[in-house]
């Protein structure tokens, strides 16, 4: 009798790929507050807390103007700098947005 392996290996890419399904995506949207701040808003989209999660502002050369953390709230407000700048929202490897001051309204 021949053992046929083509149904458990096709089952367990099955599982595999339901797995990498569930996996949670980053959100984070910043918005200008209109009173030269700006509020940046940060999550999963599995629903888990960014809480904890690491905010960086660039000029546009790069240099870091501002660091901090997401906040209990899932939020992150900051001084509104001069010039072309951009928000880095980084949880780790795949997990990292950067956002242009060109696309916070």
């Amino acid at each position: 009798m021949r053992l046929d392996l083509r149904l458990p290996v096709t089952l367990a890419a099955l599982i595999g790929l339901a797995g990498a399904a569930l996996a949670h995506t980053p959100l984070c949207s910043c918005y200008d507050n209109g009173d030269g701040t700006v509020l940046c808003e940060g999550g999963f989209s599995d629903g888990a807390s960014a809480a904890g999660v690491k905010m960086s502002v660039m000029d546009g050369s790069g240099a870091a103007l501002i660091e901090g953390a997401i906040d209990a709230n899932g939020e992150f407000v900051f001084d509104k700098p001069e010039g072309a700048f951009s928000v880095i929202f980084d949880a780790g490897e795949g997990h990292r947005i950067t956002i242009s001051s060109d696309a916070i309204y």
